[in-house]
């Protein structure tokens, strides 16, 4: 017997935030330092493994413990939103629309990668 859908995307859930922390342990900064570099890393990279695994026509499981699981806790648009608030707040407001900006097109455009990737190799 597998595991169920809530069991496949707890794991992946857990498999994803720990890989969130280790990215922001190796690429925090102080926050008057500029760009959160960190939450712009795991967005873009997040948005390409779901982009992969959903072009590569990942089976439900394969979606739930990746895509919902792993991705879902791995990638964060509450850090996102929380620290472009934060840059506009401090007056920083070209840094926070770059920020803005730059998680957007990043994400897509490694999402559209993601597609070329999948068609190429699936």
């Amino acid at each position: 017997m597998g595991l169920g859908p809530a069991h496949l995307v707890g794991i992946g859930g857990a498999v994803g935030a720990v890989a969130r922390h280790a990215v922001y342990l190796r690429l925090a900064s102080d926050p008057d330092d500029g760009l959160p570099l960190s939450t712009l890393a795991v967005n873009v990279a997040g948005s390409f493994v779901l982009g992969l695994v959903a072009f590569a026509g990942a089976g439900e499981s394969a979606m739930q413990f990746l895509g919902i699981g792993v991705c879902g806790s791995f990638t964060t648009f509450s850090s996102f939103s929380v620290e472009t608030v934060r840059l506009w707040e401090a007056s920083e407001r070209r840094l926070a629309l770059v920020s803005a900006a730059g998680n957007l097109v990043c994400a897509l455009s490694a999402i559209g990668l993601a597609r070329l990737v999948a068609t190429a190799l699936f």
